[in-house]
């Protein structure tokens, strides 16, 4: 992650004493002590997780958010009163690796009721050049590290599903059946959603494809595709010139068609690569959050508007 973006621990510790302060008159996070009917207060780091404890929890649940609508999830700052809520939450939900502020919050607030969907699932090093070709070779290219973007895969998503259904059982027991029931609906959904996107990559004119973030390289190996990222996971770190360079050879060696750019950064990059190579340019949302420039109103519609754009880009038939 770019350094210049992080909250420095001490400032973070400063406002967990702060925030808990400001908080603690109010009711304790315990379930057990909830009173009969109340819903289980979860807090969920950024979109991703709020959708998954909304669709999950259902009826039983009330979910606020850390990460409001339009803000990139990389670049938050905490509040003193968000941190103290992670003690007073009956449940937090977060992506461990992608939200340093977040994962500082949580270590420092002492919370016991936080559930890390990172390892709820298996996170691999991905770069800027991810995917496989039909040998099975496997490319991480240039800065490679641990990648959080788990749910831009289906697969994975249905696993930390699983894993979330699952803790949500434990932690209120009461409305077990219908965290389960919810599970199954949602992961149902999942595995067709995944065989949307099998079907329809499965043949194009091209399996490369251009992305100012590299965010998609889980997606990218499961349906047998290249990302080429012109920078790194970080959707704010800079390209270098070699890159970009390297970017243009491949453009052309690989038919690309197109450099895609996200909702919720710049599109200044993609704009000047495609610009120098006559490729276009389009949208592939990274779902780091929905807002009015979302082409869907949630995740599954979002990921069928993603779906739809790779197969113009890579000349699907």
């Amino acid at each position: 992650m770019n350094i210049r973006r992080l909250i420095p621990t001490a400032a973070v510790a400063g406002a967990v004493v702060l925030g808990l302060t400001a908080l603690s008159a109010c009711s304790p996070s315990d379930a057990a002590d909830r009173k009969a009917g109340d819903k289980l207060n979860v807090v969920a780091s950024f979109y991703p997780m709020q959708f998954l404890a909304e669709e999950i929890g259902g009826t039983h649940v009330s979910v606020s958010t850390l990460t409001k609508p339009g803000v990139e999830p990389h670049d938050l700052e905490l509040s003193p009163r968000q941190i103290g809520g992670l003690g007073d939450a009956d449940y937090v939900l977060y992506l461990k690796g992608i939200q340093p502020a977040v994962d500082d919050a949580i270590k420092l607030s002492g919370s016991t009721h936080s559930v890390d969907a990172a390892k709820l699932t298996t996170l691999e090093d991905h770069g800027t050049e991810t995917g496989g070709d039909e040998h099975g070779h496997d490319h991480k290219g240039e800065g490679a590290g641990a990648d959080p973007h788990i749910w831009l895969d289906p697969v994975k998503y249905a696993e930390v599903a699983k894993g979330v259904g699952a803790s949500l059982e434990k932690t209120d027991p009461g409305h077990a059946a219908d965290y389960r029931k919810n599970t199954d609906a949602l992961v149902k959904r999942l595995d067709a959603l995944n065989t949307a996107y099998e079907t329809g990559l499965k043949n194009t004119a091209t399996k490369t494809f251009i992305t100012t973030h590299s965010a998609f390289g889980y997606l990218a190996e499961r349906y047998g595709l290249v990302q080429e990222g012109i920078a790194g996971i970080d959707p704010e770190a800079e390209p270098s010139p070699a890159r970009i360079q390297e970017i243009h050879t491949i453009a052309k060696k690989t038919k690309a068609t197109t450099v895609f750019f996200e909702t919720l950064a710049s599109d200044k990059t993609a704009k000047t690569v495609a610009a120098d190579t006559g490729l276009r340019t389009d949208v592939l949302d990274p779902l780091e959050g929905i807002t009015d420039k979302s082409k869907g109103a949630d995740y599954f519609e979002v990921m069928q508007s993603n779906l739809a754009a790779l197969q113009k880009a890579l000349g699907a038939k």
